[in-house]
């Protein structure tokens, strides 16, 4: 593991002079909106300037491409296996952002080494050039998503105001609680009636986190229930695109300022993407280990 994180600094530490936000997006249950969330959101901070690349990591059943309307060819898998580099795979869109489709099998990254890793680490050198990388994670707390949840710099938790996700979204921060006391963790309500909805529902999982579990969860904001989102989806078009003026577009672009115009701590630096792959190797070889 010492040699796979003194190579990944090597090869791309000194060329981050501010390394750019590594942002997961995840949701403790599916149908809650986060793939959506997770496209819009990318374009909306594409507008408003910030050079945006979306990594598919819902492992199995990504689903970006349905929404964007695109059928890719290659996707993370190829990249994993070596036989294509991030940037082979890469795809611009019409909506300013780049994004790069997932695939199943990103364990075989535990397997990687010496020609392989440097393949991998090399690719990873075309992401510099962004400013926030956004992590399309699966829903649930499988070892696979929280690989990435413990990974990212800053994690948005996506939930509606139904019950059952609410506690679900509780059951996420409750899993990155062992291994990380002190994350960055941001709670998104999608679907809600009124504002107040969505700052009940944010207030109710960041009380719980700090009696609890002493977590100081912060509340992002809130996306209206809007039937411009159902008709996007058929069509096969990000909401934002379809109408960046109706209510769930406007919701997002307040959202997308709110994340911009977040005070940059120093004291907690960005890993950047060599410190998110770093700390993806980390937890995904530990993993293998205890299985050993």
């Amino acid at each position: 593991m010492k040699d796979q994180a003194d190579e990944l600094r090597k090869m791309m530490g000194s060329k981050d002079k501010r390394p750019q936000r590594v942002i997961s997006i995840s949701s403790g249950k599916g149908g809650v909106g986060k793939t959506n969330i997770a496209i819009n959101l990318s374009i909306a901070l594409q507008q408003l300037g910030q050079n945006v690349i979306l990594i598919d990591a819902d492992l199995g059943l990504g689903n970006v491409n349905v929404i964007l309307g695109q059928i890719p060819e290659y996707n993370l898998y190829h990249v994993v296996k070596g036989t294509k580099k991030i940037h082979e795979v890469m795809i611009e869109t019409e909506y300013g952002i780049r994004y790069i489709p997932g695939a199943s099998g990103f364990s075989s990254l535990a397997n990687l080494s010496g020609r392989g890793l440097t393949k991998l680490i090399s690719s990873m050198e075309s992401l510099n050039d962004s400013d926030i990388i956004i992590i399309d994670t699966g829903a649930g707390i499988s070892d696979n998503v929280l690989y990435f949840l413990l990974s990212a710099d800053e994690n948005i938790v996506v939930t509606t105001p139904e019950l059952t996700a609410i506690l679900d979204a509780y059951a996420v921060v409750k899993s990155i609680y062992p291994e990380n006391s002190e994350a960055d963790i941001k709670i998104l309500v999608n679907r809600v009636t009124k504002p107040s909805e969505g700052k009940d529902v944010g207030q109710k999982i960041i009380t719980t986190s700090k009696k609890h579990l002493g977590m100081d969860v912060k509340y992002l904001g809130y996306v209206f229930e809007d039937k411009t989102v159902p008709y996007s989806v058929a069509e096969r078009l990000p909401f934002y695109q379809y109408d960046n003026k109706c209510q769930a577009s406007l919701s997002l672009t307040t959202i997308a300022k709110r994340i911009i115009d977040m005070e940059y701590d120093e004291t907690k630096e960005a890993k950047g993407i060599s410190g998110f792959m770093e700390a993806l190797f980390a937890f995904v070889n530990k993993k293998i280990e205890i299985i050993k």
